[in-house]
């Protein structure tokens, strides 16, 4: 595993309700055996928190994982926060295009103290990280309800974000009839016109759908993660069966790809796209259904669209998403700015850069700095 500073600090916290104190440290080093157990006991945790997914963002170039966690007196964790620093430059550039995203969220165990613990928690981080980066952000795969007057508290705004969850633990025929009238139609079409689905698992392969990745964001204005964070990912979560890759061809060509991250009952649609020059043969729809299909028969009970926009905004993906027979759920972000100058600064001159490189301002979906990058 990858070192980690050994930041502690010291605070007290209200414990409950009693006029007791609980003692609160805050750490950066946390015993990876102490690490697995919380995470393992943590009915929100997912794959993010784990100490495998840390190794694989350590490796990727440009990202850099940290790990911070208050605990109480006896050493039991109450709160885990592991923010990654992304950038889309290195030198003297990356404070002006940094940010931090916890991909998993915040994780706290079901107890007061450890949401009193937040604040803390908070602290410590903001002011190691502020200089570095531009703002951090907090994705939530559940719903964070009971922990946004802390978050509110620490100073984070909270935004809206939709996505789709798709229930597996059903029969493959309740799968096939959720689904809308158009997406059976489109997957028959698939495999009528010779399109098939295989899984990817060696890394020339792999490289063969992270181009087509390329491809697509490039087509979009919107930066994509290096090579270097998939080829990771085959390496360190392949062989713990916490990571796969699904590929449509047409006799030899790849036309789709969905890149996806696996945990106990939760698969994660993390990347995904198709060629457009093959939109005919409806490879998404195709891939889809079969990562549904594969989900239920391997025992996953959620498929996790990976996020499906704002609400009040158009976002064409999010209609894609709803033909698959998912629930649609808010559980939105929330957002700590660091360096609000520095930010404001920085969009304008990713806005120039982009008209410059692509011939237009990002879109309203969100590929400025500081919105939605992926």
């Amino acid at each position: 595993m990858p070192s980690r500073s050994g930041i502690t600090r010291s605070v007290s916290s209200d414990a409950d309700n009693r006029s007791s104190r609980t003692q609160v440290s805050i750490t950066s080093d946390l015993d990876e055996g102490t690490w697995r157990d919380f995470v393992d006991a943590q009915p929100d945790a997912n794959v993010f928190h784990t100490p495998e997914m840390f190794e694989l963002l350590a490796r990727a170039d440009r990202h850099r994982p940290s790990l911070w966690a208050a605990t109480d007196g006896s050493g039991s964790v109450l709160a885990l926060f592991l923010p990654v620093e992304v950038s889309l430059f290195d030198g003297p550039l990356a404070a002006w295009s940094s940010r931090a995203v916890a991909y998993g969220g915040l994780l706290c165990a079901d107890h007061p103290s450890a949401e009193r613990a937040i604040g803390p928690l908070m602290t410590a981080y903001g002011r190691a990280v502020r200089r570095r980066v531009l703002f951090t952000e907090l994705r939530h795969l559940t719903d964070p309800a009971h922990l946004r007057p802390a978050l509110r508290a620490a100073g984070f705004a909270h935004e809206d974000h939709l996505n789709y969850l798709v229930q597996l633990d059903r029969p493959e025929e309740d799968l096939w009839r959720a689904l809308s009238k158009t997406a059976r139609q489109r997957v028959r079409s698939a495999e009528r016109k010779g399109v098939v689905v295989d899984e990817v698992t060696n890394q020339v392969d792999a490289d063969d759908a992270y181009r087509l990745l390329e491809q697509v964001y490039r087509r979009a204005g919107v930066p994509l993660a290096g090579r270097s964070l998939f080829q990771e990912a085959l390496s360190v979560l392949g062989p713990c069966g916490m990571f796969r890759i699904f590929v449509a061809r047409l006799g030899d060509q790849v036309i789709g790809t969905r890149f996806l991250l696996l945990r106990e009952d939760r698969m994660i649609d993390w990347y995904a796209g198709s060629d457009r020059a093959f939109a005919s043969y409806s490879p998404n729809e195709l891939l889809v259904w079969h990562t549904l299909r594969w989900g239920q028969e391997h025992g996953f009970q959620v498929f996790d669209f990976g996020g499906a926009g704002r609400p009040d905004e158009p976002y064409g993906p999010r209609e894609f998403k709803s033909k698959f027979g998912g629930e649609l759920v808010n559980f939105g972000r929330d957002v700590l700015v660091h360096a609000p100058l520095r930010l404001r600064m920085s969009r304008v001159a990713y806005d120039a850069a982009h008209r410059l490189l692509w011939g237009r301002a990002p879109a309203a979906s969100g590929e400025r700095i500081g919105e939605r990058e992926p």
